[in-house]
């Protein structure tokens, strides 16, 4: 994988580049929609290629580990040809999944114990294995074991959380060097810099990662409890120490105005389920603010869904068509709504992305975020 900075923002961190794969490239900064299960929920691969221009998205190694398992993901050739998608895939190590079951998981210096979600059956990931787990997938970039530490965890838990993911990370890097693709084409490893809320853990596990070389590092454990300031200033902590040469992902983070706030401290790349899944609950994203398309103002709006046209389905379908296949349960709705948040998010990064070439990236920002959270 190879990484190109092309621009700097004169006035903020927000930077413009890159990303080079052997399934393509990636232009940064990049929204990376969701396929948790082998499928972006409720979104056909080519409405992802064709009208939404998605040029990576992500999947999930717990999930796809369970269910269809690593026979049928080796036997078809990985998950590129299982799900017909030609460009790109990220997947997280699995970690924030076995961690949120909380009740049914046990960690030891070894790894994690877990029962599944599905059937109750029990699994155990080491670091090992969650390479191994993440060679057959097939990925492009894959994510190193990690615990994700609670975001109000005190200071010992989170200190000692940090000094297993340290210890789970030089065993992924050393299991991934004397490893190889299974697919011909090259996977690259991002290790995951923990630390919860605590500027002199994260500074350590920065550095930590650093010291890796990797072709890329991702920043997790926020947005996971902690007040939205305090996410801006852990981003800050770290990307003072990440090196600038490289990508930085910033793992399930966020609203709209998240994702400004964070491109202006220094990160390229992100993903998050909201788009599809507010999607699915009927609120739309847009420039203007969040639209509920649930509400009864909009029955008898026969204005186009979102006249700035992030997708093909914003113009197709008026506001109140939309709102009538919620109030009637259709499934088109789930589809044309979020087909609509994905749009609207990639156009977003699009818009980020071209304001930082310009040179004007910080006033343009701050000329649309406070509209981004309002209520429309």
């Amino acid at each position: 994988m190879e990484y190109i900075l092309e621009h700097k923002d004169k006035d903020s961190r927000a930077r413009a580049g890159v990303i080079m794969t052997d399934h393509g490239r990636i232009e940064t900064p990049v929204f990376m929609p969701v396929g948790t299960q082998a499928t972006v929920k409720a979104v056909h691969t080519t409405e992802l290629t064709d009208e939404l221009n998605a040029s990576i998205i992500l999947g999930n190694t717990y999930h796809l580990y369970l269910r269809p398992g690593l026979k049928i993901l080796k036997d078809v050739g990985g998950l590129h040809r299982f799900i017909g998608w030609d460009r790109p895939i990220l997947t997280d190590s699995g970690g924030f999944q076995v961690f949120s079951l909380a009740e049914n998981r046990k960690l030891k210096p070894e790894g994690a114990e877990f029962r599944s979600h599905i059937d109750g059956s029990k699994h155990f990931f080491s670091p090992e294995k969650v390479i191994d787990i993440q060679r057959v997938i097939g990925a492009d970039i894959i994510m190193a074991f990690d615990e994700c530490c609670p975001g109000d965890a005190d200071y010992d838990y989170a200190r000692k959380s940090l000094e297993l993911t340290e210890s789970w990370l030089a065993r992924c890097v050393k299991h991934f060097g004397e490893t190889e693709p299974e697919y011909g084409h090259r996977q690259s490893l991002f290790p995951i810099v923990q630390g919860c809320v605590y500027p002199d853990l994260r500074r350590r596990a920065a550095a930590n990662v650093a010291e890796t070389g990797a072709d890329g590092y991702a920043i997790g454990g926020l947005a996971v409890g902690e007040p939205v300031e305090i996410m801006y200033e852990m981003i800050e902590t770290v990307n003072e120490i990440l090196p600038t040469d490289r990508p930085r992902y910033l793992m399930g983070v966020g609203t709209p105005t998240n994702l400004l706030e964070s491109i202006e401290r220094g990160v390229d790349m992100f993903d998050c389920i909201m788009p599809t899944r507010n999607g699915r609950n009927g609120q739309l994203f847009s420039i203007n603010g969040t639209i509920n398309m649930r509400n009864r103002k909009w029955a008898d709006d026969f204005s186009p869904v979102d006249e700035n046209g992030y997708s093909y389905v914003d113009t197709l379908y008026s506001k109140a068509y939309l709102h009538h296949l919620f109030k009637a349960e259709e499934i088109l709705a789930l589809q044309i709504a979020s087909i609509h948040n994905l749009g609207f998010y990639l156009w977003l990064m699009k818009e980020a992305r071209r304001h930082i070439i310009a040179g004007d990236f910080t006033a343009w920002k701050r000329s649309v975020t406070p509209d981004l959270s309002k209520r429309v």
